[in-house]
This record gives C-alpha cells, structure tokens and sequence, in this order.
C-alpha cells in the first residue's frame, strides 16, 4: 500500500480502505482459486494493483464513463480502476466462471456498486463503451477487431473514446499496422519500480 499512497496521494479514506483490503481477499480467494499466480501474489499492489493503476495516469475519466474491462481475470485492471472512479461504470468480463466469481465477490466485499462482472466473451457482447481496457489478452491487432465495434460514438472525456491496452516486452511488429493511430506511454515514466522498466499503455483513440 505504501508504494499506492507514494504515487496517488488525494485518495479519499475510504479508497484507502479499500485498496487496502485487496491483498487479504486476493491471498484468500487465491488459496481457493488460483487467479493471481503463485509467484506475484507477494507483489500483488505492485504488479497488479499499481500495475492497472498506470491507466489512470492516461485518462482521468469522468463521471458517467462506461468501461469495459475484456478478459479481465480476477479483476485487472478493473478492480482498482473502479476504485479510483467510483463514478464511473465498470463491466469486467471474462470467459472463465470461476474468475468472475471471483470479480463479483471481491467487488461485494469491497462495497464497489459500480462494477458489473460477467460471464461472456467481448464479441457477444450489445452494450457501448467509451473505453475498452485490457492486460495483454491476446495480441494487439487481435485484440482491436474484437472489440473495436463495442465503442460508443459520444465523447465525455477529454481523451477521445478508444482502447486501452497494458502490454510488456516488445511488440512493435504487433502494432506496426497502427503505428500512425497509437500513442505509447512507458510505464516508468510514471512509476520508478524496476518491474514496470519495459511495460507500456497503448492508446488507440477508435
């Protein structure tokens, strides 16, 4: 939590409740199901929660934003997004039942009203997003015809409706294809641990 408030220091009280409650519900939904792996569990505020976090400092999304979270796991980068803008509407999907599960209990257990998980694929999805959020799923040009038709044409925010994606290592022959429509933000640009040393946010206004 230290290295939370270190970065994000206008949190209200109750935000800092609630983050600070994650490391005991994931190490206990953990030891049922495994939806953090075993060897970040330690690390969990650093590279999960700190980690989805690196979004809001590309968008400080307003108020009656609607979200979607696509292969969201046990609940990253929704979860701690949806703590920041608790004004915000989340829909975190996943195929997998028992990571929802997960999403929805944690959610509860954190008092979050502003998250909606589901059981779903992107692709079957009729709801519109101004924003399509995700950590490395599946590759990026594949990752942009799934859900590029789930954005709402309305713009709210200042940052034009789009996607954005969380992705390490390289990956430049991935979005080569749209090197002229995507934006790159390192990561360590906006937080000094060595583990976000080669992580990025892609942009793609849609």
């Amino acid at each position: 939590m230290d290295e939370i408030l270190k970065y994000f220091n206008d949190l209200t009280p109750r935000q800092i409740e609630q983050l600070g409650m994650l490391e005991q519900l994931y190490n206990d939904w953990n030891s049922k199901i495994n939806v953090v792996s075993r060897k970040d569990i330690d690390e969990l505020y650093t590279r999960h929660v700190l980690h989805s976090l690196a979004i809001a400092r590309v968008c400080n999304f307003k108020p009656g934003t609607r979200i979607l979270d696509v292969g969201c796991g046990g609940g990253f980068p929704g979860i701690p997004l949806a703590i920041m803008f608790p004004d915000v509407q989340f829909t975190l999907v996943d195929s997998i039942g028992k990571k929802i599960k997960v999403v929805n209990e944690v959610a509860s257990a954190l008092g979050l009203t502003n998250i909606e998980g589901l059981q779903q694929r992107a692709e079957k999805l009729n709801q519109r997003y101004h924003f399509i959020v995700s950590r490395a799923v599946t590759t990026f040009p594949k990752f942009v015809a799934l859900t590029r038709k789930l954005i709402d044409k309305k713009q709210i925010n200042e940052l034009k409706n789009g996607i954005i994606y969380l992705k390490g290592g390289d990956f430049s022959d991935e979005i080569a294809l749209f090197n002229d429509r995507t934006i790159l933000y390192n990561i360590s640009d906006f937080f000094e641990d060595e583990f976000f040393e080669t992580k990025k946010v892609i942009y793609m206004p849609i």
